[in-house]
């Protein structure tokens, strides 16, 4: 009964770890389409929808921001579905303006040619679109482009499920090398604790490297298949994701000589030192109660003492001062390839970043290493628990400083926290991480029990040790006969001596409380990494909300969802260049809009003048002017029924009328386009 009892009392473990893994599979699996586009296609030439007379003789796309493209990024279908670009991809970005051009086979037919493009946003991520054109006059098209967005499907499931499991093995990594520095330096030699932080290692390590396989298929093709090509591989390697992960593989192999160190040459001088501090106590207790005094061997023995505690210490602040370098380095491939490397001031978001995802792994990390080391090694001390409530307090507080940036920089306004995706999964982790702070206090609760009954505790350990050597030496005597029988007793006494650790470990109620506490933390840990995950794979509700029509800051005013009306008077000069113009724009939104100008005289009449010109421009993107050239429809009538708008915001409207072949004006207004 004694050797099943501990696995029946750690099925709830068991189930509470597995519910919680069900979970985080789950939200996977609702937030895996959560990602939207993290780079927006602009403006295009020809633009979308549109009908030219001939064709052109290139198609250009502009973009939001800076993007990575190849060769295939830009296709362009005939109506038969046949390909008509015929030259590598052009580059003519320039002067704050993201701007990429494809030639196209000289005379081409009349009819709708479609145009697919797939890109990878600055900070990692895959976008991809598509839009038509006519010559001539629209036509049929068999013309097909891919059903899912890029990043999607099968592969786009993988790559974020990999993408958690690399998150969960740099926690338990760095996190369980720290708790065991900086906590519990025994643990060096406990194997339930090197099991997890050699697992972190290996999970990390095995999930970069699955993530370089599968960049290809999650950025292009998004063909499982295509994650064995080679020159495909090769071009991942030229980009920013492909060098961070291999500076991460490269930083993992110094992690592991890290390990190699920790739990060989360290562990052993930490169990030296303790075997001689507790030989010392021993021999000190003996002679204190024979009434004998040796101050020469004390004074020869305090001499190794210092020596081997100070060699034990220089050790210990090497691997300390190595493994944090190593550690701020695999978090750097983080900051550096994604969110944090795009956007407003990256200097300070990327080593705040990475002061971040430190603490994340402290915090998170030596947690789940005290929840091992609470459910398999009865024996922690007390102490240990007390230093990681400590350094638990200092990476909240990191936590929170770094946090309460991101999310400012992220995010951008107040409307955004709940009208984003990214905004609404930021409140999910809020939320989580006060009941991570409610469990995290309770713990504390119970440390601080677990301090006030210490010494009782050791006193009672001490007296049951004593009198377990009295036995062992009463009936060492009669075991010197039979050797057979000495090693079954011997088997026996070590069952009975865990059997007895564990039944105390068990009846400890400030023990048993403390678990618990710290089993719901470790289960919370790991919602609130599944959450962080798809944080990083989710647009900035900063850029979202402006691509959607919301603010992009706070000082900004919402657009409105009206058409947009205008009518301003002019004074070109010169005989009859007085009048009013009257300008509408329909819908008022990104997309297709049909624009109306009217030019009326003083009188109100309709004033017929050579030549009517519009621009729109977005100064805040730096997108445009864009020029719109209207058609006259009758005297004083102007209109064009194919207004590009790219997106919403809150754009420089530059009419310009000419009323001779001298005389011009232009007005200019700022309105607002949802």
């Amino acid at each position: 009964m004694t050797a099943t009892a501990p696995r029946i009392r750690q099925l709830p473990l068991v189930r509470l770890l597995f519910v919680t893994a069900v979970l985080v599979c789950g939200l996977f699996g609702t937030l895996s389409g959560t990602a939207s586009a993290h780079a927006a296609l602009t403006g295009s030439d020809p633009k979308d929808g549109a009908v030219v007379d001939v064709a052109p003789k290139d198609v250009t796309l502009t973009f939001s921001e800076q993007i990575a493209m190849g060769d295939n990024s830009i296709r362009v279908l005939d109506p038969s579905s046949k390909r008509v670009d015929v030259a590598k991809m052009r580059d003519l970005s320039g002067g704050g303006t993201v701007r990429y051009a494809v030639d196209l086979k000289p005379g081409l037919p009349d009819g709708t040619y479609t145009v697919a493009w797939q890109a990878v946003s600055a900070d990692s991520h895959p976008v991809s679109g598509a839009f038509t054109f006519s010559v001539g006059a629209p036509s049929e098209t068999t013309a097909t482009v891919p059903d899912q967005e890029a990043g999607g499907g099968l592969v786009g499931t993988l790559y974020d499920t990999v993408r958690y499991l690399s998150y969960a093995g740099f926690v338990l990594l760095v996190g369980g090398a720290a708790f065991i520095l900086a906590c519990w330096q025994r643990g060096a030699s406990v194997r339930p604790l090197q099991r997890l932080v050699v697992g972190g290692w290996v999970t990390l390590t095995a999930a970069t490297l699955v993530l370089l396989l599968l960049r290809t298929p999650y950025t292009g093709s998004g063909k499982l298949g295509d994650a064995f090509d080679l020159g495909g591989l090769a071009d991942v390697l030229d980009t920013k994701t492909g060098a961070a992960l291999v500076s991460r593989l490269l930083l993992l192999g110094a992690a592991a000589l890290f390990i190699a160190v920790l739990f060989g040459a360290y562990a052993k001088r930490v169990t030296e030192t303790e075997s001689e501090a507790e030989a010392k106590s021993e021999a000190d207790r003996t002679g204190a109660e024979s009434g004998t005094d040796d101050a020469d061997g004390e004074e020869v023995s305090g001499g190794a003492d210092s020596e081997a505690q100070k060699a034990r210490a220089d050790l210990t602040f090497g691997l300390g001062l190595g493994g944090t370098v190593v550690a701020a380095g695999i978090a750097g491939t983080w900051a550096l390839s994604e969110h944090a490397s795009t956007g407003i001031q990256t200097g300070l978001a990327m080593p705040l970043d990475v002061l971040h995802l430190l603490a994340v792994a402290a915090w998170l990390g030596g947690l789940v290493s005290l929840l091992t080391a609470l459910h398999r090694t009865p024996d922690i001390e007390r102490a240990a628990v007390r230093r990681f409530s400590r350094i638990a307090f200092t990476s909240v507080v990191v936590l929170a400083v770094t946090g309460l940036y991101q999310a400012w920089r992220q995010v951008g306004s107040w409307s955004a926290l709940t009208d984003t995706s990214y905004g609404q999964l930021l409140l999910v982790k809020v939320a989580l991480i006060a009941v991570l702070l409610c469990a995290a206090w309770f713990s504390r609760r119970w440390t601080g029990l677990l301090g006030e009954r210490a010494t009782a505790g050791t006193e009672a350990e001490s007296e049951a040790e004593s009198e377990e050597a009295a036995e062992a030496g009463s009936e060492g005597a009669g075991e010197a006969s039979d050797p057979e029988r000495a090693v079954q007793l011997a088997r026996q006494r070590t069952a009975l001596a865990t059997a007895r650790k564990k039944r105390d470990r068990d009846a400890d109620t400030e023990r048993s409380g403390l678990r618990r506490s710290v089993l719901i933390e470790a289960c919370v840990a790991l919602l609130v990494l599944a959450v962080t995950t798809a944080l990083t794979g989710t647009e900035p509700g900063r850029t979202e909300a402006k691509e959607a029509g919301r603010p992009g800051t706070e000082a900004a005013a919402p657009a409105p969802a009206r058409p947009v009306n205008l009518t301003e008077p002019f004074d070109a000069g010169g005989a009859n260049g007085k009048g009013t113009v009257r300008l509408t724009l329909d819908p008022a939104r990104s997309g297709n809009n049909l624009m109306h100008v009217w030019i009326d005289d003083p009188a109100g009449k309709p004033m017929d003048v050579p030549e009517v010109k519009v621009a729109y421009t977005l100064k805040s993107e730096q997108i445009g002017p864009l020029p719109i050239v209207p058609e006259r429809l009758a005297p004083g009538h102007w209109s064009a029924s194919s207004v590009q708008i790219p997106m919403p915001g809150e754009w420089h409207l530059q009419v310009t009328v000419r009323t001779s072949d001298i005389d011009q004006t232009t007005i200019e207004k700022n309105v607002k386009i949802g």
